[in-house]
């Protein structure tokens, strides 16, 4: 069973009488424990794409289900807060924080179930990504970029979500560092089951997924 499936999205910009087509009547279904990548080219609707798949922005027309519920019934800020946890590509940390209080206010405001030692558990997971509890403990902007990256990740895993959307996230990394990255997200698909779906113009970083997604046009193609 699909964890999160788009179902005859469409989505566009008129202009007058004219329909200018994004994404037109994508449909596909995304499984846990799978990882995932959307490759296309700039202005292919990549971010587009994203956007309705995090309730960022609304389709058009047809539906994005998490489960069997249209995440609209579920509501927009219900979903982002329980049902995905979100990768931004410039990161989307809160700069003057630590890495540590960064998720500790993520942890704060969802309605998941979670262990009642929040700062041990956020300690824990930021230790699985490689930060340190000396490095937790530093406000984010004296992080390097592929820290900050890093804790980024554990704030979407730390309210204990199974999807996990990225955009771009290798972009600002070294090849030694996306490799890692890349690495960190097939072992959270293969030995947590999480549904992980990467946005991305890299043709390496696709390679390595367990499935690839073209999206060019508007319109989905998927490789076997």
């Amino acid at each position: 069973m699909s964890l999160l499936t788009a179902k005859n999205v469409s989505y566009f910009y008129q202009d007058g009488d004219t329909r200018r087509y994004i994404l037109r009547d994508v449909s596909y279904g995304f499984e846990k424990g799978k990882f995932y990548t959307i490759l296309g080219e700039s202005g292919s609707g990549k971010t587009t794409f994203l956007s309705l798949i995090t309730a960022l922005d609304e389709p058009k027309t047809g539906a994005i289900l998490y489960g069997n519920e249209d995440i609209k019934k579920i509501g927009y800020d219900k979903y982002r807060r329980n049902k995905v946890g979100i990768v931004f590509q410039e990161y989307n940390l809160i700069q003057y924080m630590t890495g540590l209080e960064n998720i500790l206010v993520a942890m704060s405001i969802t309605e998941n179930t979670l262990p009642q030692n929040k700062e041990e558990v956020a300690l824990n997971l930021l230790d699985y990504m490689g930060i340190d509890k000396v490095k937790a403990k530093r406000p984010v902007n004296k992080l390097s970029g592929g820290e900050r990256q890093r804790v980024a990740i554990a704030r979407a895993l730390a309210t204990n979500v199974d999807l996990i959307v990225a955009d771009e996230p290798t972009g600002n990394l070294d090849e030694d560092k996306e490799n890692e990255l890349i690495e960190i997200f097939k072992k959270l698909a293969r030995d947590h089951n999480k549904c992980l779906i990467v946005v991305t113009h890299s043709r390496e970083v696709a390679d390595k997924s367990d499935q690839i997604i073209r999206l060019k046009k508007g319109i989905f193609s998927v490789d076997e």
